[in-house]
């Protein structure tokens, strides 16, 4: 069973600090960030890394093993506050090592000849010399969903050479909503390293893709600025426009120093008054407005 999640803020233990690479400091001290929360799980046991080696005909690299044996995968989120209402904006996750599964294993429910992942190959988009040799949905690839991405698209964990699968043959690739292949990095390692340093930020794989991200997503990177992130692709371009925000004016204190009204004279009761006189004697009426003659 899963603990609950435990807050990061002013944390103590030397294993979390370890687990998120010191980064909650750089979170407490940013303008609005609240709730930074992880939620702590056990060790995997090493027989459960057997087992699943076995069940996969795949062999997971050392690095991947010792995160697993560390913690049993990750979650860490935090969240900002805006005129009084918390919104989630970060989210940092690694599956479990039983939801490591395998990304084009066809459900039993489907129709017999329902369309799988491997009908998409297309065979012209191969790796150039910048680029490594993108995976395939057939069964020349093997590929494991490290992190669903909040539904923006799944990091994967790729074995190159199919089955039998070794430890080696492994890189990290961003598969966007469209089902195109992104590059990430060579190995977990560095992969989990990108992962903290980009605090989580809502899409922050696009970076990586040609297109880039989103003009929203460019607001908060604005805001919160990751701390390996190229600035370059923040330049906005001639026929975009992103609104940036200035975490000064965002979170500024509403707390308005209150100035007392002037109260003008009082009228005294009983007609007005005159600056020096008594009060003024009421005009009679007959009927015409004028006075009346004694």
């Amino acid at each position: 069973m899963e603990e609950p999640p435990s807050p990061l803020l002013g944390c103590s233990k030397p294993h979390l600090e370890k687990l998120t690479l010191g980064i909650t400091r750089i979170l407490e001290s940013s303008p609005g960030v609240t709730e930074v929360t992880i939620l702590e799980k056990a060790p995997a046991e090493r027989h459960m890394i057997s087992s699943w080696e076995q069940k996969n005909n795949c062999v997971l690299p050392e690095d991947v093993k010792n995160f697993y044996l560390m913690t049993n995968g990750f979650h860490m989120t935090w969240s900002v506050k805006l005129d009084e209402h918390v919104i989630p904006l970060g989210s940092m996750a690694i599956n479990s090592i039983s939801k490591l599964t395998q990304l084009n294993q066809s459900s039993m429910y489907s129709l017999p000849n329902a369309p799988t992942l491997a009908d998409l190959e297309d065979d012209t988009q191969e790796g150039s010399e910048n680029q490594p040799e993108k995976p395939h949905f057939d069964s020349r690839s093997v590929i494991f969903e490290l992190d669903p991405c909040n539904g923006n698209g799944k990091v994967c964990l790729v074995y190159k050479r199919g089955k039998p699968a070794l430890a080696q043959d492994t890189e990290i690739w961003f598969l966007d909503r469209a089902l195109y292949w992104h590059f990430l990095t060579d190995t977990f390692t560095a992969y989990y390293r990108l992962l903290i340093t980009h605090l989580g930020l809502p899409q922050w794989q696009y970076a990586f893709t040609s297109y880039g991200i989103s003009p929203q997503a460019k607001q908060w990177f604005s805001m919160y600025k990751p701390i390996t992130y190229n600035t370059n692709l923040l330049t906005e371009e001639a026929d975009s426009f992103v609104n940036k925000l200035d975490p000064s004016k965002v979170f500024k204190s509403k707390n308005k120093t209150l100035i007392p009204k002037k109260k003008g004279p009082v009228q005294p009761a009983g007609g007005q008054k005159g600056p020096s006189g008594p009060p003024s004697t009421p005009k009679s009426s007959s009927g015409s407005g004028n006075p009346v003659r004694k």
